[in-house]
């Protein structure tokens, strides 16, 4: 009899998941594309029902058949996208699709609402960060400002794992990895919601109750037996965000262990002891007790490479690996610096360390010999210039020098992490490693006592190391070109805006 978990993690275009024994070894994978949508600007949102619940039904169909007879499923850990948001009523109907993570730019006048409301300070002592596209708090605000009649039948404000999770086991929670970044309505320092000041803004009642991400949620039902084809009464563990998830996937779990990301956006977390305060990083618990997390993230990352192949007309059918592959061919043409032309990926505006849910995508430098491969090596390195900025401001926070490690389809990208390792000087270690699928099925290791947080990071093996080059000069001048041509581009906007009023 082999002892199986269970690990599903639901991305913005993907959903995986993975069959893993108790030895970390993996029997079986499985995988379901999905599409999201924007209805309008800065709205960007996914079915709940028809993404994340059908995507994990479909995983764990397929996943499922692969036990033998005798074999034990002992635990379920899903992960998803987030901080999302998404009402449900009392029978966990969703009301409305749930609006994603920090790509949704909607609440901006709810920030600002809030930060009138309780002050920048306060917000900022009360929750360890300042409102940001990444804050679910505003958006739920939006919810209850511009959609009353869904804001009346709400019951619960879910994010994605926790509505996965309630389908499962009927079970409402949230782990406090996710909750940190409900601000301002969690306080860091106690571990609790905290509606003081705000409580005619927000019903307090509507938060989920809060546990650990290794804890247990509860059991999977009949109906969610029937549906899914997991076993009646498996344990499933509370869950936490892809990013989380990801981290522990790739054995990042001590004090100095900094995750970073190469995903759809980019994103990047630094374990830390205590709560990082910058005002332009997140900071919330891990999702193991006794750790805190300082994040940044980017818009966007290999959605501009998508992108651009789109816009060339590389795609063909024959699968992602090709059209990237074809991508890469044209971007090897053209030399490092793309022949003068510089690219600010910022097609959903931009997170750390800007924070401008306004700022969008630009050339510069395109003459009249500038041809197409030196646009596909401006889009593939601008998103470099993008995350060495997001991965700059977090390195500052760190104590000490920090354990890189890199994860996500990018890394195979020597474009993107040669800029990045260039700008920062840090060396990047590449984790073999499913990605947040397998740090779901660690979780549930640990969270059913099938093995420790110690012996579960040494499932994670390692790919040859990225080091920075020994002459970055150029990349560095590029770096610095970078951010002044954005700077240059926001003083504009804002004087056009200036002018119109």
């Amino acid at each position: 009899m082999t002892r199986y978990l269970l690990g599903v993690d639901v991305g913005t275009f993907e959903t995986k998941g993975v069959l893993v024994d108790v030895d970390g070894a993996v029997r079986a994978e499985a995988r379901v594309r999905h599409e999201l949508s924007t209805p309008r600007p800065g709205h960007v949102e996914h079915d709940a029902d028809a993404v994340w619940w059908h995507d994990l039904v479909e995983v764990a169909g397929a996943l499922m058949p692969h036990l033998a007879e005798g074999d034990e499923l002992i635990g379920v850990g899903c992960s998803a996208i987030g901080p999302c948001v998404l009402p449900v009523d009392e029978e966990l109907r969703p009301l409305r699709p749930g609006i994603l993570y920090g790509v949704d730019t909607r609440a901006a006048a709810e920030i600002e609402l809030l930060e009138q409301r309780l002050s920048a300070p306060e917000i900022a002592r009360r929750s360890g960060n300042a409102l940001t596209s990444q804050s679910a708090g505003p958006k739920i605000l939006w919810i209850e400002r511009n959609e009353p009649e869904i804001a009346a039948r709400t019951r619960w404000y879910l994010t994605s794992q926790s509505y996965l999770v309630a389908r499962l086991t009927g079970e409402v929670v949230i782990d406090h990895a996710t909750a940190g970044y409900f601000h301002p309505c969690y306080d860091l320092a106690s571990g609790r919601w905290d509606t003081a000041g705000i409580d005619d803004l927000f019903r307090e009642h509507t938060l989920p109750p809060i546990a650990w991400s290794s804890g247990i949620a509860g059991a999977v039902t009949a109906d969610a037996a029937a549906e899914t084809g997991i076993p009646v009464g498996t344990p499933v563990i509370v869950g936490t965000t892809d990013a989380v998830a990801e981290a522990v996937g790739a054995s990042v779990r001590a004090v100095g262990d900094l995750m970073l990301m190469y995903g759809s956006s980019g994103y990047a977390i630094l374990v830390t002891e205590t709560p990082t305060a910058d005002p332009v990083l997140w900071s919330a618990p891990f999702a193991l007790p006794g750790r805190f997390v300082a994040a940044a993230g980017t818009s966007t990352l290999g959605t501009a490479t998508r992108w651009i192949a789109d816009q060339l007309g590389l795609d063909e059918d024959d699968g992602d690996a090709a059209l990237f592959g074809r991508l890469m061919q044209l971007v090897r043409s053209s030399p490092p610096g793309a022949n003068g032309v510089l690219h600010l990926p910022h097609f959903s505006g931009e997170r750390t360390p800007w924070h401008d849910p306004d700022a969008r995508a630009a050339f510069t430098g395109i003459g009249l010999a500038t041809g197409r491969a030196d646009l596909a090596r401006a889009v593939v390195e601008g998103v470099g210039h993008s995350v060495a900025l997001a991965l700059s401001r977090l390195l500052a926070a760190a104590e000490g020098e920090a354990r890189v490690v890199a994860i996500g389809g990018a890394t195979r990208n020597e474009v993107i992490t040669g800029v990045v390792g260039d700008v920062t000087g840090c060396t990047q270690q590449i984790a073999a490693t499913l990605g947040a699928s397998y740090g779901d099925a660690m979780l549930a290791a640990i969270a059913v006592g099938a093995r420790t947080e110690e012996q579960v990071a040494g499932w994670v093996t390692f790919e040859e190391p990225v080091v920075a080059a020994s002459d970055t000069a150029a990349v560095r001048a590029a770096h610095e070109r970078y951010q002044s041509t954005y700077r240059a581009l926001r003083a504009a906007t804002a004087h056009d805006e200036e002018s119109r009023r």
